[in-house]
């Protein structure tokens, strides 16, 4: 009857059933807990001989205990230590039992710690674990999301059943280093379960209409400098006005290029393209006319979207002329202008629609949803073709690792061409009902600080150049409600690292990844953080290293797995995809950084191939020579550089934005680190101010093309 009312009020689907039979008779149960009607529908939905392990205080409680008379239940003291052996000895009578390893009821909506009871249980009885995500019981009243999210009566709840699995350890890991390694893997565990369980067959259109019916259309999402908060329902309504316009000019699966700042309009303009099928091509505008005329040929463009406003106050007007000799130009204000009053009222109708009927779109998942252009610091920029699953299956890694909520607000002034600003910034944010409010430029050191406190910022995503110079301008209040800081796309500094710490109280969360994975690879988490490293991978991503000649230590990186790119256009074959493919096979993609990985998961990035300099046959990182000199002078920054050299086949340089810079200084730090004396440039050059790209990358050929001229002359 229980289960009957469920199905009824809930619509309980249950996924996975033919799990329950393959995982044998002495299994542990594991489940995330999203609220107090957990248990019961676990009660009702699986086999009636599964016992609940229970909190012997909340067997007490007058509510629970007429319940208790229906199920099997082994009431358990979780401070005392005798209740692992107790659950223990029950497991191993081949005994199937249910366990939350959270301990107690999400206030995130996310997974909160895991304790390590869980696995170390599972280990001594042998047992088998079988994980259920319950997903849908987060949105009841019964949850403790009240505030966080938009609460209803009776939403769909979701019972995932995953296949079985088991946790093995080498029998020479003993005490507390096998609790400590068994409690990883039991979170990994649960984190694959939410990853895996989390739908990202679908377009980034549809995914943003389900958010509309998740969190409400009258949530405000989205803000930039105009300070126009818009809503669900008002950016719909925005991108469907929108979507007829544009598809006037495109043919669907055409590539259009997008040359807008990070502004509400551009997030408006890349999903009306997507709406219709056609394939957003984000465009540097800080590339300068030659890259962006490279860009636009490779991708096959025919047609840019800009704005006469940002044109101006950007000061791209030569790029403008030279990109109108060879394509067509079109203006936001133009299209803005030109729409009737008949077509607003569509589109409006169109957005009551698809909120009260089914999501559709144009494209498939595994259809192009954008294409992104390498930075080009190592040659001409590539188009990376990214599809709705890839960006889709990230943005789902990322939220199975964090505690992301519709209460947080971010802040991102990272550009929407760059796969951090678009992915982890936008996409990301937008799909999980947080507010975001974009700023055009990363650079404005003293505004974004003011910016932050204005907007009771919770969520900020920069570079370590970026952070560096926040830190420098910013008031130490602030940051005052900033819970996440996430540094990507460069090295992050020790100096920037401590600076914020102590001026600020805040641990900066350092992660890595390319462009061509969507972009997100690795992570340090709350719960799971080595300073110096970029933390773990994400779930779902597999790995390889490849040995390097002359590297003694770690590997040259590929990774596969669902956010890996659909595939390249190169500047040499116009329009025509590459897809991934590396000496581990198709679907492999090499990122070319090299990289160590410890036992415990941890990924070290140590430099990218391409970047060393052979010395009298020994490989020196050029990578550890700027680290050198920015632990030496952090205030400032540095290239350093390879020369053929006659004697040990190559020579360092290298190239600083510090006036007083001495080589004798250098010296006295490679010796105090302990580095061999290869570490040591031949020579230093002063280039001041250093170039950067926007994403806040040095631009490295910009540095070489210097450099080239400087050693002519």
């Amino acid at each position: 009857m229980t289960r009957l009312i469920l199905a009824l009020l809930y619509r309980v689907k249950l996924v996975g059933e033919e799990n329950l039979g393959l995982a044998g008779e002495r299994v542990l149960i594991v489940a995330n807990h999203a609220s107090f009607l957990d248990p019961v529908l676990l009660w009702a939905f699986l086999p009636t001989d599964v016992t609940f392990a229970i909190n012997s205080h909340i067997a007490k409680a007058f509510w629970v205990r007429p319940v208790l008379r229906f199920a099997r239940v082994l009431p358990l003291d979780t401070g005392n230590p005798m209740s692992v052996k107790t659950l223990t000895h029950h497991l191993r009578e081949n005994q199937r039992v249910v366990l939350f390893p959270e301990g107690r009821i999400t206030v995130t909506g996310a997974l909160m710690k895991i304790y390590d009871g869980a696995g170390l249980i599972a280990d001594k009885a042998n047992a088998a674990i079988l994980p259920i995500r319950i997903d849908g019981a987060q949105y009841t009243p019964f949850s403790r999301m009240r505030g966080i999210l938009r609460l209803r009566w009776f939403p769909v709840i979701t019972l995932n059943i995953l296949p079985p699995k088991r946790l093995e350890l080498p029998a020479e890991v003993k005490g507390d280093a096998r609790r400590i390694q068994l409690g990883t893997m039991m979170e990994d565990l649960m984190s694959d379960m939410v990853y895996s369980t989390t739908d990202h067959n679908r377009t980034l259109f549809q995914a943003l209409l389900d958010a509309r019916k998740i969190h409400g259309g009258r949530k405000v999402v989205l803000e930039d400098m105009q300070h126009k908060p818009t809503s669900y329902n008002s950016l719909i309504t925005r991108i469907l006005a929108l979507a007829g316009k544009l598809a006037e000019l495109s043919s669907e699966g055409e590539a259009v290029g997008v040359l807008l700042p990070g502004i509400v309009a551009t997030v408006v303009v890349f999903f009306a393209l997507n709406s219709r099928g056609r394939i957003p091509a984000m465009l540097n505008y800080s590339a300068g006319a030659n890259n962006l005329l490279t860009s636009c040929a490779t991708a096959e463009i025919q047609t840019v979207v800009t704005s006469r406003r940002f044109i101006e106050m950007a000061k791209l007007e030569n790029e403008l002329a030279q990109l109108q000799n060879k394509l067509r130009v079109v203006f936001l204000e133009d299209m803005a202008d030109s729409l009737t009053v008949a077509e607003k009222a569509k589109a409006l109708l169109n957005s009551l629609r698809l909120r009260i009927g089914s999501a559709s779109a144009a494209g498939v998942a595994e259809s192009p949803a954008v294409i992104l252009f390498t930075s080009g610091s190592e040659g001409l920029p590539k188009g990376v073709v990214l599809s709705h699953a890839n960006l889709l299956a990230n943005r789902n890694q990322l939220v199975a690792k964090f505690d992301f909520n519709a209460g947080d607000r971010v802040l991102n002034s990272l550009p929407l061409f760059h796969s951090f600003g678009l992915t982890a910034g936008t996409l990301t944010s937008l799909l999980s009902g947080m507010y975001t409010f974009l700023y055009p430029s990363p650079l404005h050191y003293r505004i974004i600080p003011e910016v932050a406190y204005d907007i009771n910022a919770t969520i900020l995503f920069g570079t370590n150049t970026f952070l560096a110079g926040y830190a420098k301008h910013a008031h130490p209040y602030d940051f005052y409600s900033v819970r996440f800081v996430f540094a990507g796309a460069e090295r992050l500094m020790p100096e920037t690292r401590r600076v914020w710490s102590d001026k600020f109280g805040i641990r900066l969360i350092e992660g890595y990844g390319v462009t061509e994975t969507s972009p997100v690879l690795a992570a340090n988490t709350p719960m799971h953080f080595r300073a110096g490293s970029v933390g773990r991978l994400l779930p779902g991503i597999s790995h390889q290293l490849e040995r390097v000649e002359g590297i003694s230590e770690g590997g040259k990186l590929h990774v596969a797995g669902p956010n890996i790119m659909l595939g390249y256009l190169l500047a040499g074959n116009p329009g025509k995809l590459v897809p991934p493919c590396s000496v581990f096979g198709k679907g492999w993609h090499d990122t070319g950084d090299l990289v160590t990985i410890d036992a415990e998961g941890y990924m070290f990035i140590r430099g990218r191939v391409k970047r060393f300099a052979k010395i009298g046959g020994e490989m020196v990182s050029l990578a550890a020579v700027e680290e050198l000199a920015a632990r030496l002078w952090p205030e400032n920054l540095h290239v350093a550089a390879s020369q053929p050299d006659i004697q040990k086949g190559e020579r360092i340089l290298l190239i600083t934005d510090r006036a007083d810079a001495e080589r004798a200084q250098l010296i006295e730090q490679v010796r105090k680190e302990g580095y061999s004396e290869m570490h040591l440039p031949r020579t230093i050059h002063l280039l001041d101010p250093m170039p950067l790209l926007a994403t806040g990358k040095i631009d490295l050929q910009a540095v070489l093309a210097w450099l080239r001229e400087v050693e002519e002359t």
